[in-house]
């Protein structure tokens, strides 16, 4: 199937209004970074960015949060650079997702209402298949909700299969036991998705250049970047230098 070029997505997870990552999904694993969310994602989109993925993590773990304004505020930042943001995190109802896409956020990702396929297939024909993500994270091959703190017995490529027939597009894949850890992403999990029909956005322990590019040559949509990128070990620049190398050398 073709679809979309590989894009690249920095990551900002937000946490009381703080930009964080957390380690495999726990947040009682919190490491915090310098600078208000709006201007880490200035420094993103000045270094090349030009889609992000903002995580509202507050949300995720309850469904309410106090984060909105920071959110918006990144929304507005990237609009000033011709930048896209997609925001996931406590995004459970129909008015949710409304207000978001009113905000101007290009995406929304679904991630514990996404079991409810029929009432995702709803939202794909009222505000476009391609405008809600899919979020398929989970541990050995089954769903995680709830900011991954409760697991299903839902198999995530049965899952997928059902998005895809009622008009999904992306999913984002995230290997939960690898987040925030470096140690590669599970390319396996991302590619038995985009098997079932949707284009897979790995994340989840991209520690490198080297692993992005391996994401690319694996013909997935995109990749997630996060604790690598805000710990120094991969810089934009040098990251988008590669990706231009590897197509002007025909390698995918």
């Amino acid at each position: 199937m073709s679809g979309p070029g590989f894009t690249v997505y920095p990551a900002i997870d937000i946490l009381g209004g703080e930009v964080v990552r957390l380690r495999q999904g726990d947040y009682q694993q919190v490491t915090r970074y310098d600078g208000d969310p709006a201007g880490v994602a200035g420094r993103l989109c000045d270094a090349g960015a030009r889609f992000l993925h903002v995580v509202d993590l507050d949300a995720a773990r309850s469904g309410q949060s106090d984060n909105e304004r920071a959110v918006r505020a990144i929304v507005e930042t990237a609009a000033s650079y011709g930048a896209a943001v997609q925001v996931g995190g406590g995004i459970r109802t129909k008015d949710a997702i409304a207000r978001w896409l009113e905000a101007g956020v290009a995406r929304v990702v679904i991630g514990t209402a996404v079991r409810q396929v029929e009432v995702v297939a709803e939202w794909a024909q009222e505000f476009g298949g391609h405008r809600l993500v899919a979020g398929l994270d989970g541990r050995k091959g089954r769903l995680a909700v709830s900011g991954w703190l409760e697991e299903t017995e839902w198999s995530i490529f049965d899952l997928a299969r059902e998005l895809a027939k009622v008009g999904l597009v992306q999913a984002l894949v995230t290997d939960v036991e690898r987040d925030g850890t470096g140690e590669g992403p599970n390319l396996d999990l991302a590619l038995g998705v985009q098997e079932t029909g949707l284009f897979a956005i790995a994340s989840g322990g991209i520690g490198s250049i080297d692993d992005v590019v391996a994401v690319r040559r694996a013909g997935l949509a995109g990749a997630v970047i996060g604790k690598a990128l805000h710990d120094g070990r991969i810089h934009l620049g040098e990251l988008f230098q590669r990706l231009a190398q590897e197509e002007e050398g025909g390698a995918c």
